[in-house]
């Protein structure tokens, strides 16, 4: 169903190209119909062949290789921000679980922080952690771009693993409290399992989430090296080779399927062993 997907978007690509306004159109009054130019919107076998082109003259490398080395770039620094925003959700997710009065203080400062404009924040992350210094370690530029993908990231696991600890039955907590057990031992045992339905597809928002704030860090701060940086030197060339800036997007897209698709595989490994619930 997804290569059905990706064939229905291709041809309606197409079908738009054929049929749609040269130099965009107006819809009610409102001006949102695009352009169907191939300066606006190449051929997608155009883009596709593009990846078998070189680099530039007297480059022996192709674009397939170049946005392939940029997307393992901006895929370490994706993971790495998708680690450290999976630990804080985790941690705020607890905390706010544990305590009702934090949660009631905490979550509206949560949601608010998802709406501060990430290319604003990044050349101020750039500027403090330039300003750090702990003994010999210096800030690196590339951690910079993670912490914005862990920017974006925690917010969806913190919300999610909420949810998922708060939907235990309290029947089952009941159990527990007979049992004597402590708040750390039903954590372990009963909350965090219960929380897997709701945590797996937390992460899988987590993963993309990492990877739009590491490249959007990119093209902010120019970190060279990833296929932020990429869109930003191909965006240069759209007026002469509009079919060269599409190479980059799909391999941020690309990226954003592998990191989801990672997830996935943890689920499987997850639920092995979980008995599947009954349909009736």
């Amino acid at each position: 169903m997804f290569v059905l997907a990706l064939l229905l978007v291709a041809a309606l690509w197409e079908l738009y190209k054929l049929v749609g306004p040269q130099d965009g159109g107006t819809l009610f009054g409102w001006s949102v119909l695009p352009r169907a130019n191939d300066q606006a919107m190449p051929h997608v076998w155009e883009m596709f062949a593009r990846f078998a082109e070189p680099e530039r003259r007297g480059f022996e490398g192709t674009i397939a290789t170049t946005v392939a080395d940029g997307a393992w770039f901006s895929l370490r620094l994706a993971l790495a921000g998708f680690a450290m925003g999976t630990l804080v959700g985790l941690g705020l997710a607890v905390l706010m679980a544990r305590f009702k009065v934090v949660e009631r203080g905490l979550l509206p400062y949560l949601v608010i922080s998802q709406t501060v404009p990430l290319i604003a924040l990044a050349p101020l992350v750039v500027s403090w952690g330039g300003k750090l210094h702990l003994g010999s370690f210096e800030w690196p530029r590339w951690l910079s771009a993670a912490v914005l993908g862990a920017f974006l990231a925690f917010f969806p696991v913190a919300v999610g693993t909420l949810r998922g600890l708060t939907s235990t039955p309290p029947a089952s907590l009941e159990l527990m409290d007979s049992y004597a057990a402590s708040w750390r031992q039903t954590l372990f045992k009963l909350r965090f399992p219960a929380a897997v339905p709701y945590l797996i597809p937390a992460l899988k928002l987590a993963a993309t989430a990492s990877v739009v704030g590491v490249v959007v860090a990119e093209i902010s701060t120019g970190l060279a090296g990833g296929v932020g940086r990429l869109i930003i030197e191909y965006a240069r060339e759209a007026t002469s080779d509009p079919a060269k800036v599409y190479t980059a997007v799909f391999g941020a897209a690309a990226l954003g399927l592998l990191m989801a698709g990672m997830v996935a595989l943890a689920d499987l490994a997850l639920m092995r062993n979980r008995p599947r619930e009954a349909v009736e």
